[in-house]
């Protein structure tokens, strides 16, 4: 990044793979002369089988490697990260952190009407219980029906964003949890923003979905503006994606999930 003004600055967003990359699309599109860095650790993928430790030392490992770059706002983007490494990533940071648990609760508590909230995410985020316990500080009072969606990832990255096959997963995962009579609906992974309108079609028009890649998006936007480091200049952005490897495939997947061809891709050793 050739500007050196602190409000010129790049956000820093990482993620285990490449699913972070929902977030970044929604933070293109919602503040459109802002400059990204993207850190996807491909090579380290999945870390939802990795102990908490390997997991934090991880993270900290990109956070350092984003710091290093001049960021001036870190989000942690992947949902295990976040649920595991948020405080190691804050606690080394000199410059904001944010992360998808976080925008995705606060969106679910100022959205729901009876208090009954359903999440689905990946099994690790699931059973981290990280949703249903930031939703509970922010309103005590809610019912969170959680549910473990192992096979949206691997349909989502085969692009059967509108198949058959992802229809009927969606109404088996999301029978139990709509029998619970849920209002609103997060969407605990940032690979789900992909099926959303699949998903709103099967849970119906009266459930509110909380993409959390969105609901990121306009909390950095708050953030970069009550701080008062939103890029003024409006000039066409930087954009710089780092990966760890790039794996078979890897371009076309990227290049759904950002919904545009993707620019340089620099491999990097950590």
């Amino acid at each position: 990044m050739k500007k050196t003004s602190t409000e010129c600055r790049p956000i820093g967003v990482f993620d285990s793979g490449i699913g972070g990359l929902t977030v970044v699309r929604a933070l293109m599109e919602r503040l459109p002369f802002e400059n990204i860095l993207y850190f996807g650790d491909t090579a380290r993928v999945p870390y939802g089988v990795k102990s908490v430790e390997t997991i934090n030392a991880y993270a900290v490992q990109i956070a350092e490697f984003l710091l290093q770059k001049g960021v001036k706002l870190l989000i942690v983007a992947c949902n295990t990260m976040a649920a595991v490494a948020r405080s190691n990533v804050e606690s080394l940071s000199a410059v904001p952190v944010l992360d998808v648990i976080q925008a995705g609760a606060l969106r679910a508590a100022a959205e729901t009407r009876t208090h009954s909230i359903g999440v689905i995410g990946t099994p690790t985020t699931i059973n981290s219980n990280a949703y249903a316990r930031a939703i509970c500080q922010l309103a005590p009072e809610t019912h969170i029906f959680s549910q473990a969606c192992a096979l949206f990832v691997p349909l989502v990255e085969e692009g059967w964003l509108e198949h058959p096959v992802t229809r009927l997963t969606a109404q088996e995962y999301l029978r139990p949890v709509l029998a619970e009579h849920i209002d609103t609906l997060v969407l605990g992974c940032t690979h789900y923003p992909l099926i959303k309108a699949l998903l709103q079609d099967v849970v119906g028009p009266d459930i509110r979905l909380v993409d959390s890649a969105e609901a990121m998006a306009d909390m950095t936007a708050d953030l970069l503006q009550s701080r008062r480091l939103t890029n003024s200049e409006r000039t066409p952005p930087e954009y710089r994606f780092y990966v760890t490897d790039v794996p078979l495939r890897f371009q076309q997947i990227a290049e759904r999930f950002l919904g545009r061809s993707l620019p340089g891709i620099e491999r990097v050793s950590l």
